[in-house]
């Protein structure tokens, strides 16, 4: 969440069995930040319509409620959909698998492009789409697949199955992909102290920053995940080792040229979070580790 929040509108999906409460978890996301206004003018329609949202705006959708016109928009006099109304916010799709298929990959242009453009025969109307895009999903339908302690019930096949509900052009658009394990009782007892939230939240803020003055000449641009292939080549390269490091893991991985492009903007957030201003070859390495959705076989 650290490396999430520094990257800003990074979008991550989450694996993992007896996944804790969605509300409870996304407290950790929101926050007391500024109001910003967003205007939308309707087509065919005089009035504008003003919509107040908060930067860290939390918005919930749940499998079995949401259809693809709910979620970019439409209709015959087209209204915003929940992504546009998360714009400068995080949009959380709880049991990402169980979503329909069409639903999922409507989102695929805005993940990309942060708008929604919706077509008509005589006009066009583009919403803002800036979201974060946090999502969760069970290993399989049972839940216990790779389970330290329980065992998987699934028939053979069942896994794969499911998993490839989630398309991979999909995947290939999120940023994080977060193993999320169950925390054994040991560790729920233990009365040591963590670190301090406060020491995180400092140590984001100086991230941030780092990357407002890095784009700061640049008005299109104000952090890492935002960055073009030029700024990427400007502002993410790599010593001889990190780049043996990369080829390595595209090579058995199979990663494709957009992972390439995430994994650098995601190395290049870790560097920022330790003040370091060249991305080093440990840097890499946790930013391949999110990749982990990539990985060839990784429901077999």
């Amino acid at each position: 969440m650290e490396v999430n929040c520094s990257w800003v509108r990074e979008d991550m999906v989450l694996r993992g069995q007896e996944f804790v409460m969605p509300q409870s978890f996304f407290h950790r996301f929101t926050g007391n930040q500024t109001e910003l206004i967003t205007n939308l003018i309707f087509p065919g329609r005089d009035k504008v319509l003003t919509l107040s949202t908060k930067l860290a705006l939390l918005i919930l959708l749940y499998c079995n409620t949401a259809t693809d016109v709910a979620l970019v928009g439409g209709g015959n006099n087209p209204q915003p959909g929940e992504i546009s109304l998360a714009h400068n916010g995080v949009l959380f799709l709880d049991e990402l698998p169980e979503f329909k298929r069409t639903v999922l990959e409507v989102m695929r242009q805005p993940l990309e492009d942060r708008v929604v453009t919706i077509s008509r025969a005589k006009f066009s109307v583009e919403y803002p789409a800036s979201f974060m895009l946090v999502a969760s999903m069970n290993p399989c339908p049972c839940g216990y697949f790779n389970h330290p302690e329980k065992e998987c019930v699934c028939a053979p096949g069942v896994v794969q199955k499911y998993l490839n509900r989630i398309s991979g052009p999909l995947l290939d658009r999120i940023d994080l992909h977060v193993e999320v394990t169950p925390v054994p009782f040991s560790e729920l007892s233990n009365q040591q102290l963590a670190e301090s939230s406060n020491n995180i939240r400092e140590r984001v803020i100086n991230a941030r920053l780092i990357q407002t003055k890095r784009f700061n000449s640049d008005s299109g641009i104000y952090c890492n995940a935002q960055m073009r292939s030029s700024d990427i080549k400007t502002y993410c390269k790599l010593s001889e080792a990190g780049n043996t490091l990369l080829k390595t893991a595209m090579e058995k991985l199979g990663l494709s040229a957009r992972a390439y492009d995430r994994i650098l903007k995601v190395g290049r957030t870790i560097a920022d979070l330790e003040a370091s201003e060249n991305i080093m070859p440990n840097h890499i390495a946790e930013a391949i580790q999110y990749r982990s959705l990539d990985r060839d076989g990784w429901a077999a």
